[in-house]
């Protein structure tokens, strides 16, 4: 039993881009595939399909052509966790690493980066930080 199941997409994300896999699954929770949708519009995944009786998400991993690797993914960092909620105001959301990462935050208008929060000048909490 999966006790946080955005660490659990997060990671094996993380792992898949790292064995160079194409594709991964995730256990389905409307959660998790809101953050899939939110991944797919920033273009870490390209494609977000639904599955199977006891439903799966399967996400197409998305692949830079002018990296050596290939990889979009090259590390994540889960921020708020069931131990420690971190929030933030949109005038507190900050650049990740020079622009090349994204910061995805939980908020009123659902999962959004933190360039879309910021222009919709809402804040939230912050989930996790992809690279």
């Amino acid at each position: 039993m999966v006790t946080d199941p955005i660490s659990d997409l997060i990671i094996r994300l993380k792992n898949a881009s790292d064995a160079k896999k194409a594709t991964v699954a995730i256990s389905y929770s409307k959660f998790a595939e809101n953050v899939a949708h939110a991944l797919k519009k920033s273009g870490y995944v390209t494609t977000v399909d639904k599955k199977g009786k006891a439903p799966i998400i399967e996400l197409e991993l998305g692949i830079v052509s002018n990296e050596v690797d290939g990889a979009r993914i090259h590390g994540v960092e889960r921020v708020s966790k069931s131990s420690r909620r971190v929030y933030r105001k949109y005038s507190d959301i900050r650049v990740f690493r020079s622009g090349f990462g994204n910061t995805f935050l939980s908020t009123p208008k659902g999962i959004l980066v933190d360039h879309d929060a910021k222009r919709l000048k809402v804040g939230g909490e912050v989930l996790f930080k992809i690279w």
